[in-house]
């Protein structure tokens, strides 16, 4: 035994050695392999969970929705939906024999309320709206469902050869996605299951969202902005309508920051809803767990002491507690509110990221679970403990090389500790490494640990990737998020400066070879930095901006600009202070890559070609890549995987000379 053990513990390791040397490094192309796992929907027996999976039809260029079925106790995996056209919100009818689903399927006016025997068998389309069919609920008794519909483009009537003159006249008039805003709103109706009829619940110059019905089945309770003028404030608050036609609506909060995402407890007493954590609008903030009882008294905000956003609420089965999701340093972990003992209680949490919880039983629920080596796959959390149900990932992976990923920290010149995460080709870095510090958006979000394909694609390429969560993210607590209010590009500056300090410190990064780069938010930071800090040899801004006092009216962020940083014939100083990186654009000295979707009305393609041009002039290396019908975020896979392979060569260009 003493001479055959080292024998086989060699031939393990040398077969392990292998599998790893077998698999190729993450390249951009592998993006086409990337199945987008989502919305669990438990069977109200628990022995199933519905849900769905997008994946890429390489022909077509888009990702294409299924549905899905997986047994609760693993042994089990069912494709319900198939075909070109893709089917999603999968919800359970409430005796459990039937799914329905939206799809656009046999329709030419947008989705439409498909039913499907989950025994087997084709679905079949129960509704024909005119309308967009956003949204919908089963009522408790099966009978009915209710629906968000937006108002029909044309009145519902085919559209004219010649498109008719777009009519502006909303202080709010433009969002991403959408386009020009009219006044088509978002309201809620009955619809019958058998007779399909369609009843009207609201109406109004309001948009109504988020409806879930009372588990006696006589009211439902929605998420409105009643407001005078609803396009100058967030004031959304909880209603609730008698689900009948021309049913009382009555308001059940008046809080004057936004209340959203209400759940009615099982025994139909309370509904527990999120609460933003100041009383009128901030780009800064964080939502509070609340609950109330179901008539609108008795208001309590349960995880305040918490400092921390909360966030997908989901009762027990006993009405006693709620279970949610907590954003802290890095790291979406599950928690539990107990109503009895007035306290939080830790469920899981660590080195990886729950995205979506729902109850199954008591102490069980479903998650959306990540890690930085793996994207989302659902699991079942039993009395702490995680078990995987899906596997839509293991092929790809088993055949792919991904980057290390280790937590990171680093001390600001002015003391503030940051955190964020590093990234390198492989847990052992034995030289400096040119570097690329890819900054995240919103500025409200936070790095942490889930899977992130754009950093671990340059990682992968030979670099070492830094993510950090400067002050305005998330996760840290309240006075951090808010420490950049009308004040950019100040102390995200040098948090980000500081950082790339440590890595050079550490040696890891090469300070003769750093890139910078990042989108939105990021994008808009990247031009700070090189406006700042001239040893970044390269340089990719995404969907950014830099002459701030430019994007008044033409991007969606009205509130934000007139709230935050005031009018500019009144506050001229603050949009010339925040425009720094077009302003100084003479103190640039990085060659930059520029990126926009052409259909972005979140941060206008105006910000990136007026940074271009900038740099075009002053006969800095530049270049600008536009992306045709795309927003704010690029979506077409063809277009992702080419803004990916545009920062390889570009860093490669100027970092590895």
């Amino acid at each position: 035994m003493r001479k055959t053990l080292p024998i086989i513990l060699f031939a393990c390791l040398s077969a392990n050695a292998f599998a790893q040397s077998d698999k190729k490094p993450f390249k951009p192309s592998d993006f086409y392999k990337i199945p987008t796992v989502s919305d669990p929907q438990i069977s109200p027996d628990g022995k199933w969970v519905a849900y769905s999976v997008a994946e890429v039809d390489t022909a077509k260029d888009k990702r294409v929705s299924h549905l899905w079925m997986q047994s609760w106790d693993g042994k089990q995996s069912i494709e319900l939906t198939h075909g070109p056209e893709p089917a999603s919100k999968a919800r359970w009818s409430p005796d459990g024999k039937y799914l329905g689903f939206l799809s656009s399927r046999e329709s030419k006016s947008g989705s439409q309320l498909w039913l499907m025997d989950r025994r087997g068998g084709e679905g079949s389309k129960l509704s024909d709206i005119k309308g967009n069919l956003n949204d919908y609920a089963w009522s408790p008794d099966g009978s009915k469902v209710v629906m968000v519909i937006e108002d029909p483009e044309n009145k519902g009537k085919e559209a004219p050869k010649t498109p008719k003159p777009i009519v502006v006249d909303r202080y709010h008039f433009k969002q991403d996605y959408v386009g020009y805003l009219e006044h088509q709103h978002k309201h809620l109706y009955l619809f019958d299951i058998l007779t399909k009829k369609l009843d009207t619940l609201t109406k109004g110059n309001y948009d109504e969202l988020s409806p879930v019905w009372s588990p006696d089945g006589k009211a439902i309770a929605f998420v409105s902005n009643h407001t005078e003028d609803p396009d100058k404030n967030e004031n959304t608050d909880i209603f609730s309508v008698e689900a009948k036609p021309n049913g009382t609506v009555k308001q059940l909060t008046t809080w004057t920051g936004h209340d959203n995402s209400p759940k009615w407890s099982p025994d139909g007493k309370y509904i527990a809803y999120l609460r933003q954590s100041n009383n009128s609008y901030t780009m800064y903030d964080q939502n509070i767990l609340c609950m109330m009882n179901a008539d609108g008294t008795n208001n309590k905000l349960l995880t305040l002491p918490l400092d921390r956003p909360a966030d997908n609420p989901t009762w027990g089965k006993d009405s006693k507690s709620i279970a949610f999701l907590i954003d802290d340093d890095r790291e979406r972990y599950a928690a539990v509110y107990n109503l009895q003992s007035q306290k939080t209680t830790t469920v899981i949490r660590g080195k990886f990221n729950i995205d979506d919880i729902t109850a199954h039983s008591a102490g069980n629920y479903v998650v959306s679970y990540s890690t930085p080596y793996m994207p989302f796959e659902l699991y079942a959390l039993e009395e702490g403990k995680i078990r995987r149900l899906t596997y839509h990932h293991k092929e790809w992976l088993n055949k792919v090389k991904l980057a290390h990923v280790k937590p990171f920290q680093s001390k600001s010149k002015d003391g503030t500790l940051v955190s964020g995460l590093l990234f390198t080709p492989d847990s052992i870095v034995s030289k400096k490494l040119p570097m690329v510090l890819f900054i995240h958006g919103g500025p409200v979000g936070q790095d942490e640990y889930s899977f992130d394909g754009t950093r671990q694609i340059l990682a992968s390429a030979g670099y070492a990737v830094l993510a950090v969560n400067y002050r305005g993210s998330l996760g840290r607590g309240l006075e951090f998020t808010k420490a950049i209010n009308a004040d950019w590009g100040n102390k995200e500056v040098i948090d980000l400066q500081g950082a790339v300090d440590e890595l050079i410190k550490q040696g890891i990064a090469d300070p003769d070879n750093l890139g910078i780069g990042g989108w939105s938010y990021g994008g808009i930071l990247t031009d700070f930095m090189i406006a700042s800090d001239t040893r970044f040899k390269a340089a990719a801004s995404g969907a950014g901006s830099a002459l701030q006092v430019a994007n008044y009216g033409i991007d969606q962020y009205i509130l934000q600009y007139d709230n935050e940083l005031g009018q500019p014939w009144k506050n001229i100083d603050v949009y010339t202070k925040i425009s720094y990186p077009f302003l100084h654009a003479d103190r640039i000295k990085t060659p930059v890559l520029f990126m926009s979707g052409l259909k972005d009305f979140n941060v206008p393609t105006a910000g990136s070609e007026q940074m271009y041009q900038a740099l075009r002039s002053l006969g800095i290396p530049t270049e600008l890549i536009l992306y045709p019908n795309q927003n704010h975020g690029i979506s077409t896979p063809s277009y992702q995987v080419d803004r990916v392979e545009r920062y390889i060569k570009w860093y490669d260009k100027y970092l590895k000379k």
